[in-house]
């Protein structure tokens, strides 16, 4: 029987931990495991036999640090070594006889940040993947288990390696933190809209969390998914047992815990880090017999970035800022002909002040490379707003590679009813998931009557359906024309909104601004018009921020029709202020504080020159940048900034201290103090790591970067060498905890005046004190106080 058959009609079981178990028949501390598919595949082929004799339905292949990045220091190619790994499962099933069994290919993460964050592109990451997912599948694997990913990015273009190389189901899990977040910033809308986008099989959480600790976060994942949901949480919480990594849940209350989440919706069901063939047993004879519940459809329309989603038709309209749009605006032109994102960056920045919930980004003209200078714009906005962009091209080529490089579901901008339109928009829409824009027109123009417009919507929707499209998955413009050319303009796009909403169910979208065109005092007609439309039923607009009236209409629609609770969002923005303030123009002078905060580097560099004409290096340091990242670090640290903002935030800074430091000369010194930071010895996963590194250099500390699968002695000689009183110890596998032991007891012996802070996703602050760390760092912000209490003053 196939698989795809299976996964809504019966519980599926996956088996548990593989480094666990290798480390007990003797895996080396520092050794890759999935080498041991080519040296000790009898020991391999065993844990797998162990599984799936407690029981398990799917055997997950030992890959799970198969990629040329982790395996260059071994001499053996990923696909060599996915490959033996699926000869290694296959065999075991085969011993095992009996019933269909199946064998996941297992994908983790690179251990890289992705561009612009990281150094690792986009492109190159999926390569990486393509080449292991290429070997397992060819060798026989059933299906590709992507799985312990913490940012989206990252995610996305391991499951475009997986469905553009192979036809396999794809399962996708994501490792959240303790608030229900990637490392990247993402919620848990934002990874349901970005997978089901991509059209995986399967999707849900494995890692970080006990049972108990994921169980909300399974919730909360039913009520946005329309998917099969996988749980493969660890067997609780690490600490430390006479020199031990031991996990707090046992076999019995694993099963127990996982039985409450297939009560609660969970169907696939497995265990990661600490959990043993004694754990899958308990749980498949606990669960056995249990009907899944059944997997509802949500039919939502959402759009997101890499850290929210935005749904539309849920009572309040979808604002989407139209200004990164050369059409009628000079100095966007210019700026794009110029290649001046940093203005292009500015103005995105401003709308998402004003309130926007969603860029539009176009970049058509005739003499620019559209599809390279949409891409760069996409790739550079996404790193400074965490708002979904709506990406705005006539040109196929254009929308193609964007999309691709899309940290999120966008907003596909346009199709139409011609058929040239659709054949080259939908496949794009299938392939990258999206929200797609459909525009009421055709072949023969723009129908004068609501009649002639619905029926177009209806043609739209059933091309749209040939490639796996949903009602849910467009946003239908029925075009607004200006009432200067007929009276009767507004009143017939008013009657499609109308229809569209009530008799196709869709939702809509209207550029506002064009009933106007031609006419005096705009702003009048726009407002009230937009204010017409949500009383019709619009889901979203295309404004202009900046306009008087449009945010005003905007947020007394929301308030009068119900949307809006309590009132909450008028009195927040009307409360107490007799005006608001003229919205600043993208082409104003930014200050330093402000330049920093929202992460641009060259208007951070133009007001750091301008302060030092006015103030001493050490003043513009103490009074502007080190404010703005303490502004920074208490947005992220609130959940209101993200990650990657964070990171841009530190670009921008260290783009102004740069030239702080060239007027200093020599009196800029050595900093604060000397911090030494590396990933222990086994583990290549240095992303935590660069980013703590990162922002303790934006706070003028002295960095002593050792990078990844570094020996205890090599952090001990660096510590006596540089005099570091703080050295910074980061590890993602619980397999490399006790090299992070090791690293410590080494310090405590040679460097015994040196103290210790440790972060990873393996770790707590039980587990951190219990293996002799003396701070342990939840993330990059809490690493940068604690260097600040070793070096107070400095």
């Amino acid at each position: 029987m196939k698989l795809e058959n299976l996964l809504e009609r019966q519980l599926l079981f996956f088996d548990g931990a593989m480094g666990t178990m290798l480390q007990s028949a003797g895996l080396p501390a520092g050794e890759a495991p999935d080498v041991w598919n080519l040296t000790h595949p009898d020991i391999v082929t065993s844990v797998h036999a162990a599984y799936l004799e407690a029981g398990c339905d799917i055997i997950t292949t030992n890959t799970f640090g198969c990629t040329a990045h982790k395996l260059a220091r071994t001499g053996h190619s990923a696909a060599r070594i996915a490959t033996a790994a699926v000869r290694n499962a296959r065999a075991a099933i085969a011993q095992a006889g009996g019933r269909a069994r199946f064998v996941a290919l297992d994908i983790g993460p690179t251990g890289k940040l992705l561009k612009p964050l990281g150094d690792l592109g986009f492109e190159d990451a999926f390569c990486m993947f393509r080449e292991t997912i290429e070997a397992g599948a060819a060798a026989g694997a059933d299906l590709v288990l992507i799985e312990t990913m913490s940012d989206a990015y990252e995610l996305k273009a391991a499951v475009l390696a997986a469905k553009e190389c192979c036809t396999l189901p794809v399962c996708a899990t994501v490792t959240l933190d303790r608030r229900g977040k990637l490392l990247t910033g993402g919620d848990i809308a934002s990874i349901a809209a970005l997978l089901e986008g991509l059209r995986v099989d399967v999707l849900g959480f494995n890692c970080g969390l006990g049972p108990r600790e994921m169980l909300p976060f399974l919730e909360e994942l039913r009520a946005v998914s329309s998917l099969p949901i996988l749980l493969q949480p660890n067997a609780g919480l690490p600490r430390e047992v006479g020199g031990e990594t031991v996990f707090d849940v046992n076999p019995g209350e694993f099963a127990a815990l996982m039985e409450d989440c297939v009560r609660r919706g969970a169907s696939l069901l497995g265990g990661c880090c600490g959990t043993t063939p004694a754990h899958i047993r308990a749980l498949t004879k606990r669960c056995a017999g249990i009907v899944p519940l059944p997997v509802t459809q949500k039919r939502f329309t959402v759009a997101s970035s890499y850290a929210h989603a935005v749904r539309f038709g849920e009572g309040r309209p979808v604002l989407i800022g139209e200004r990164i749009n050369p059409t009628g605006k000079p100095r966007m032109k210019q700026a794009l002909r110029d290649g001046d994102y940093d203005s292009i960056l500015r103005e995105g920045i401003l709308q998402q002040e004003q309130g926007v919930d969603v860029l539009d980004v176009n970049a058509g003209l005739p003499e620019l490379d559209e599809p390279a200078v949409l891409t760069a714009l996409t790739e550079q906005l996404q790193a400074v707003t965490d708002l979904p962009l709506q990406l705005d091209s006539a040109d196929p080529e254009a929308l193609a590679r964007a999309l691709r490089v899309y940290n999120g579901k966008a907003i596909i901008n346009s199709v139409n009813g011609k058929e040239s339109s659709m054949s080259a928009v939908f496949p794009l829409a299938a392939r990258y998931g999206g929200v797609v824009v459909a525009l009421t027109l055709d072949e023969h123009g723009i129908p004068e009557d609501a009649e002639g417009r619905i029926a177009i919507a209806r043609r739209i929707l059933a091309r749209g359906a040939e490639y796996g499209l949903k009602p849910h998955d467009f946003l239908f413009d029925p075009l607004t024309l200006t009432i200067s050319s007929g009276s009767e303009n507004a009143r017939v796009t008013l009657e499609c909104v109308r229809r569209l909403h009530d008799e196709l169910g869709v939702c809509t979208s209207l550029g506002v601004s064009n009933v106007s065109f031609g006419l005096p005092a705009r702003g009048y007609l726009n407002a009230n018009f937009f204010a017409l439309a949500l009383g019709a039923g619009l889901s979203a607009a295309i404004l202009n921020p900046h306009a008087p009236g449009m945010m005003e209409a905007a947020r007394a629609c929301t308030a009068l029709l119900g949307a809006d609770k309590t009132c909450a969002a008028y009195i927040e923005a009307y409360g107490g202020t007799a005006a608001a303030p003229d919205p600043a123009s993208a082409q104003q002078q930014m200050s330093l504080y402000d330049a920093v905060l929202k992460g641009l580097r060259q208007p951070a560099q133009e007001a750091t020159e301008r302060a030092l004409q006015q103030k001493e290096p050490l003043t513009v340091i103490e009074e502007s940048m080190v404010p703005a990242l303490n502004a920074a670090g208490e947005r992220f640290e609130a959940g209101t900034l993200f990650l990657p903002q964070l990171l841009m935030c530190a670009e921008a800074a260290k783009a102004a201290f740069s030239i702080i430091r060239t007027r200093m000369g020599d009196a800029a010194g050595a900093g604060r103090g000397t911090v030494v930071v590396a990933t222990v010895q086994g583990d290549v996963h240095d992303i935590g790591k660069n980013i703590v590194k990162a922002l303790l250099e934006n706070y003028q500390f002295r960095v002593i970067d050792l990078g990844k699968d570094v020996p205890p002695e090599a952090v001990v000689e660096a510590a006596i060498t540089h005099g570091a009183r703080l050295v910074g110890l980061s590890a993602l596998m619980t397999t490399t905890v006790p090299s992070m032991r090791r690293t410590i007891a080494a310090l405590r012996e040679s460097a015994p005046g040196c103290l210790v802070m440790c972060g990873g996703a393996v770790l707590t602050e039980e587990y951190a004190h219990d293996i002799g760390a003396d701070f342990y760092v939840r993330d990059a912000m809490e690493s940068v106080r604690r260097a600040c209490e070793v070096y107070p003053g400095a």
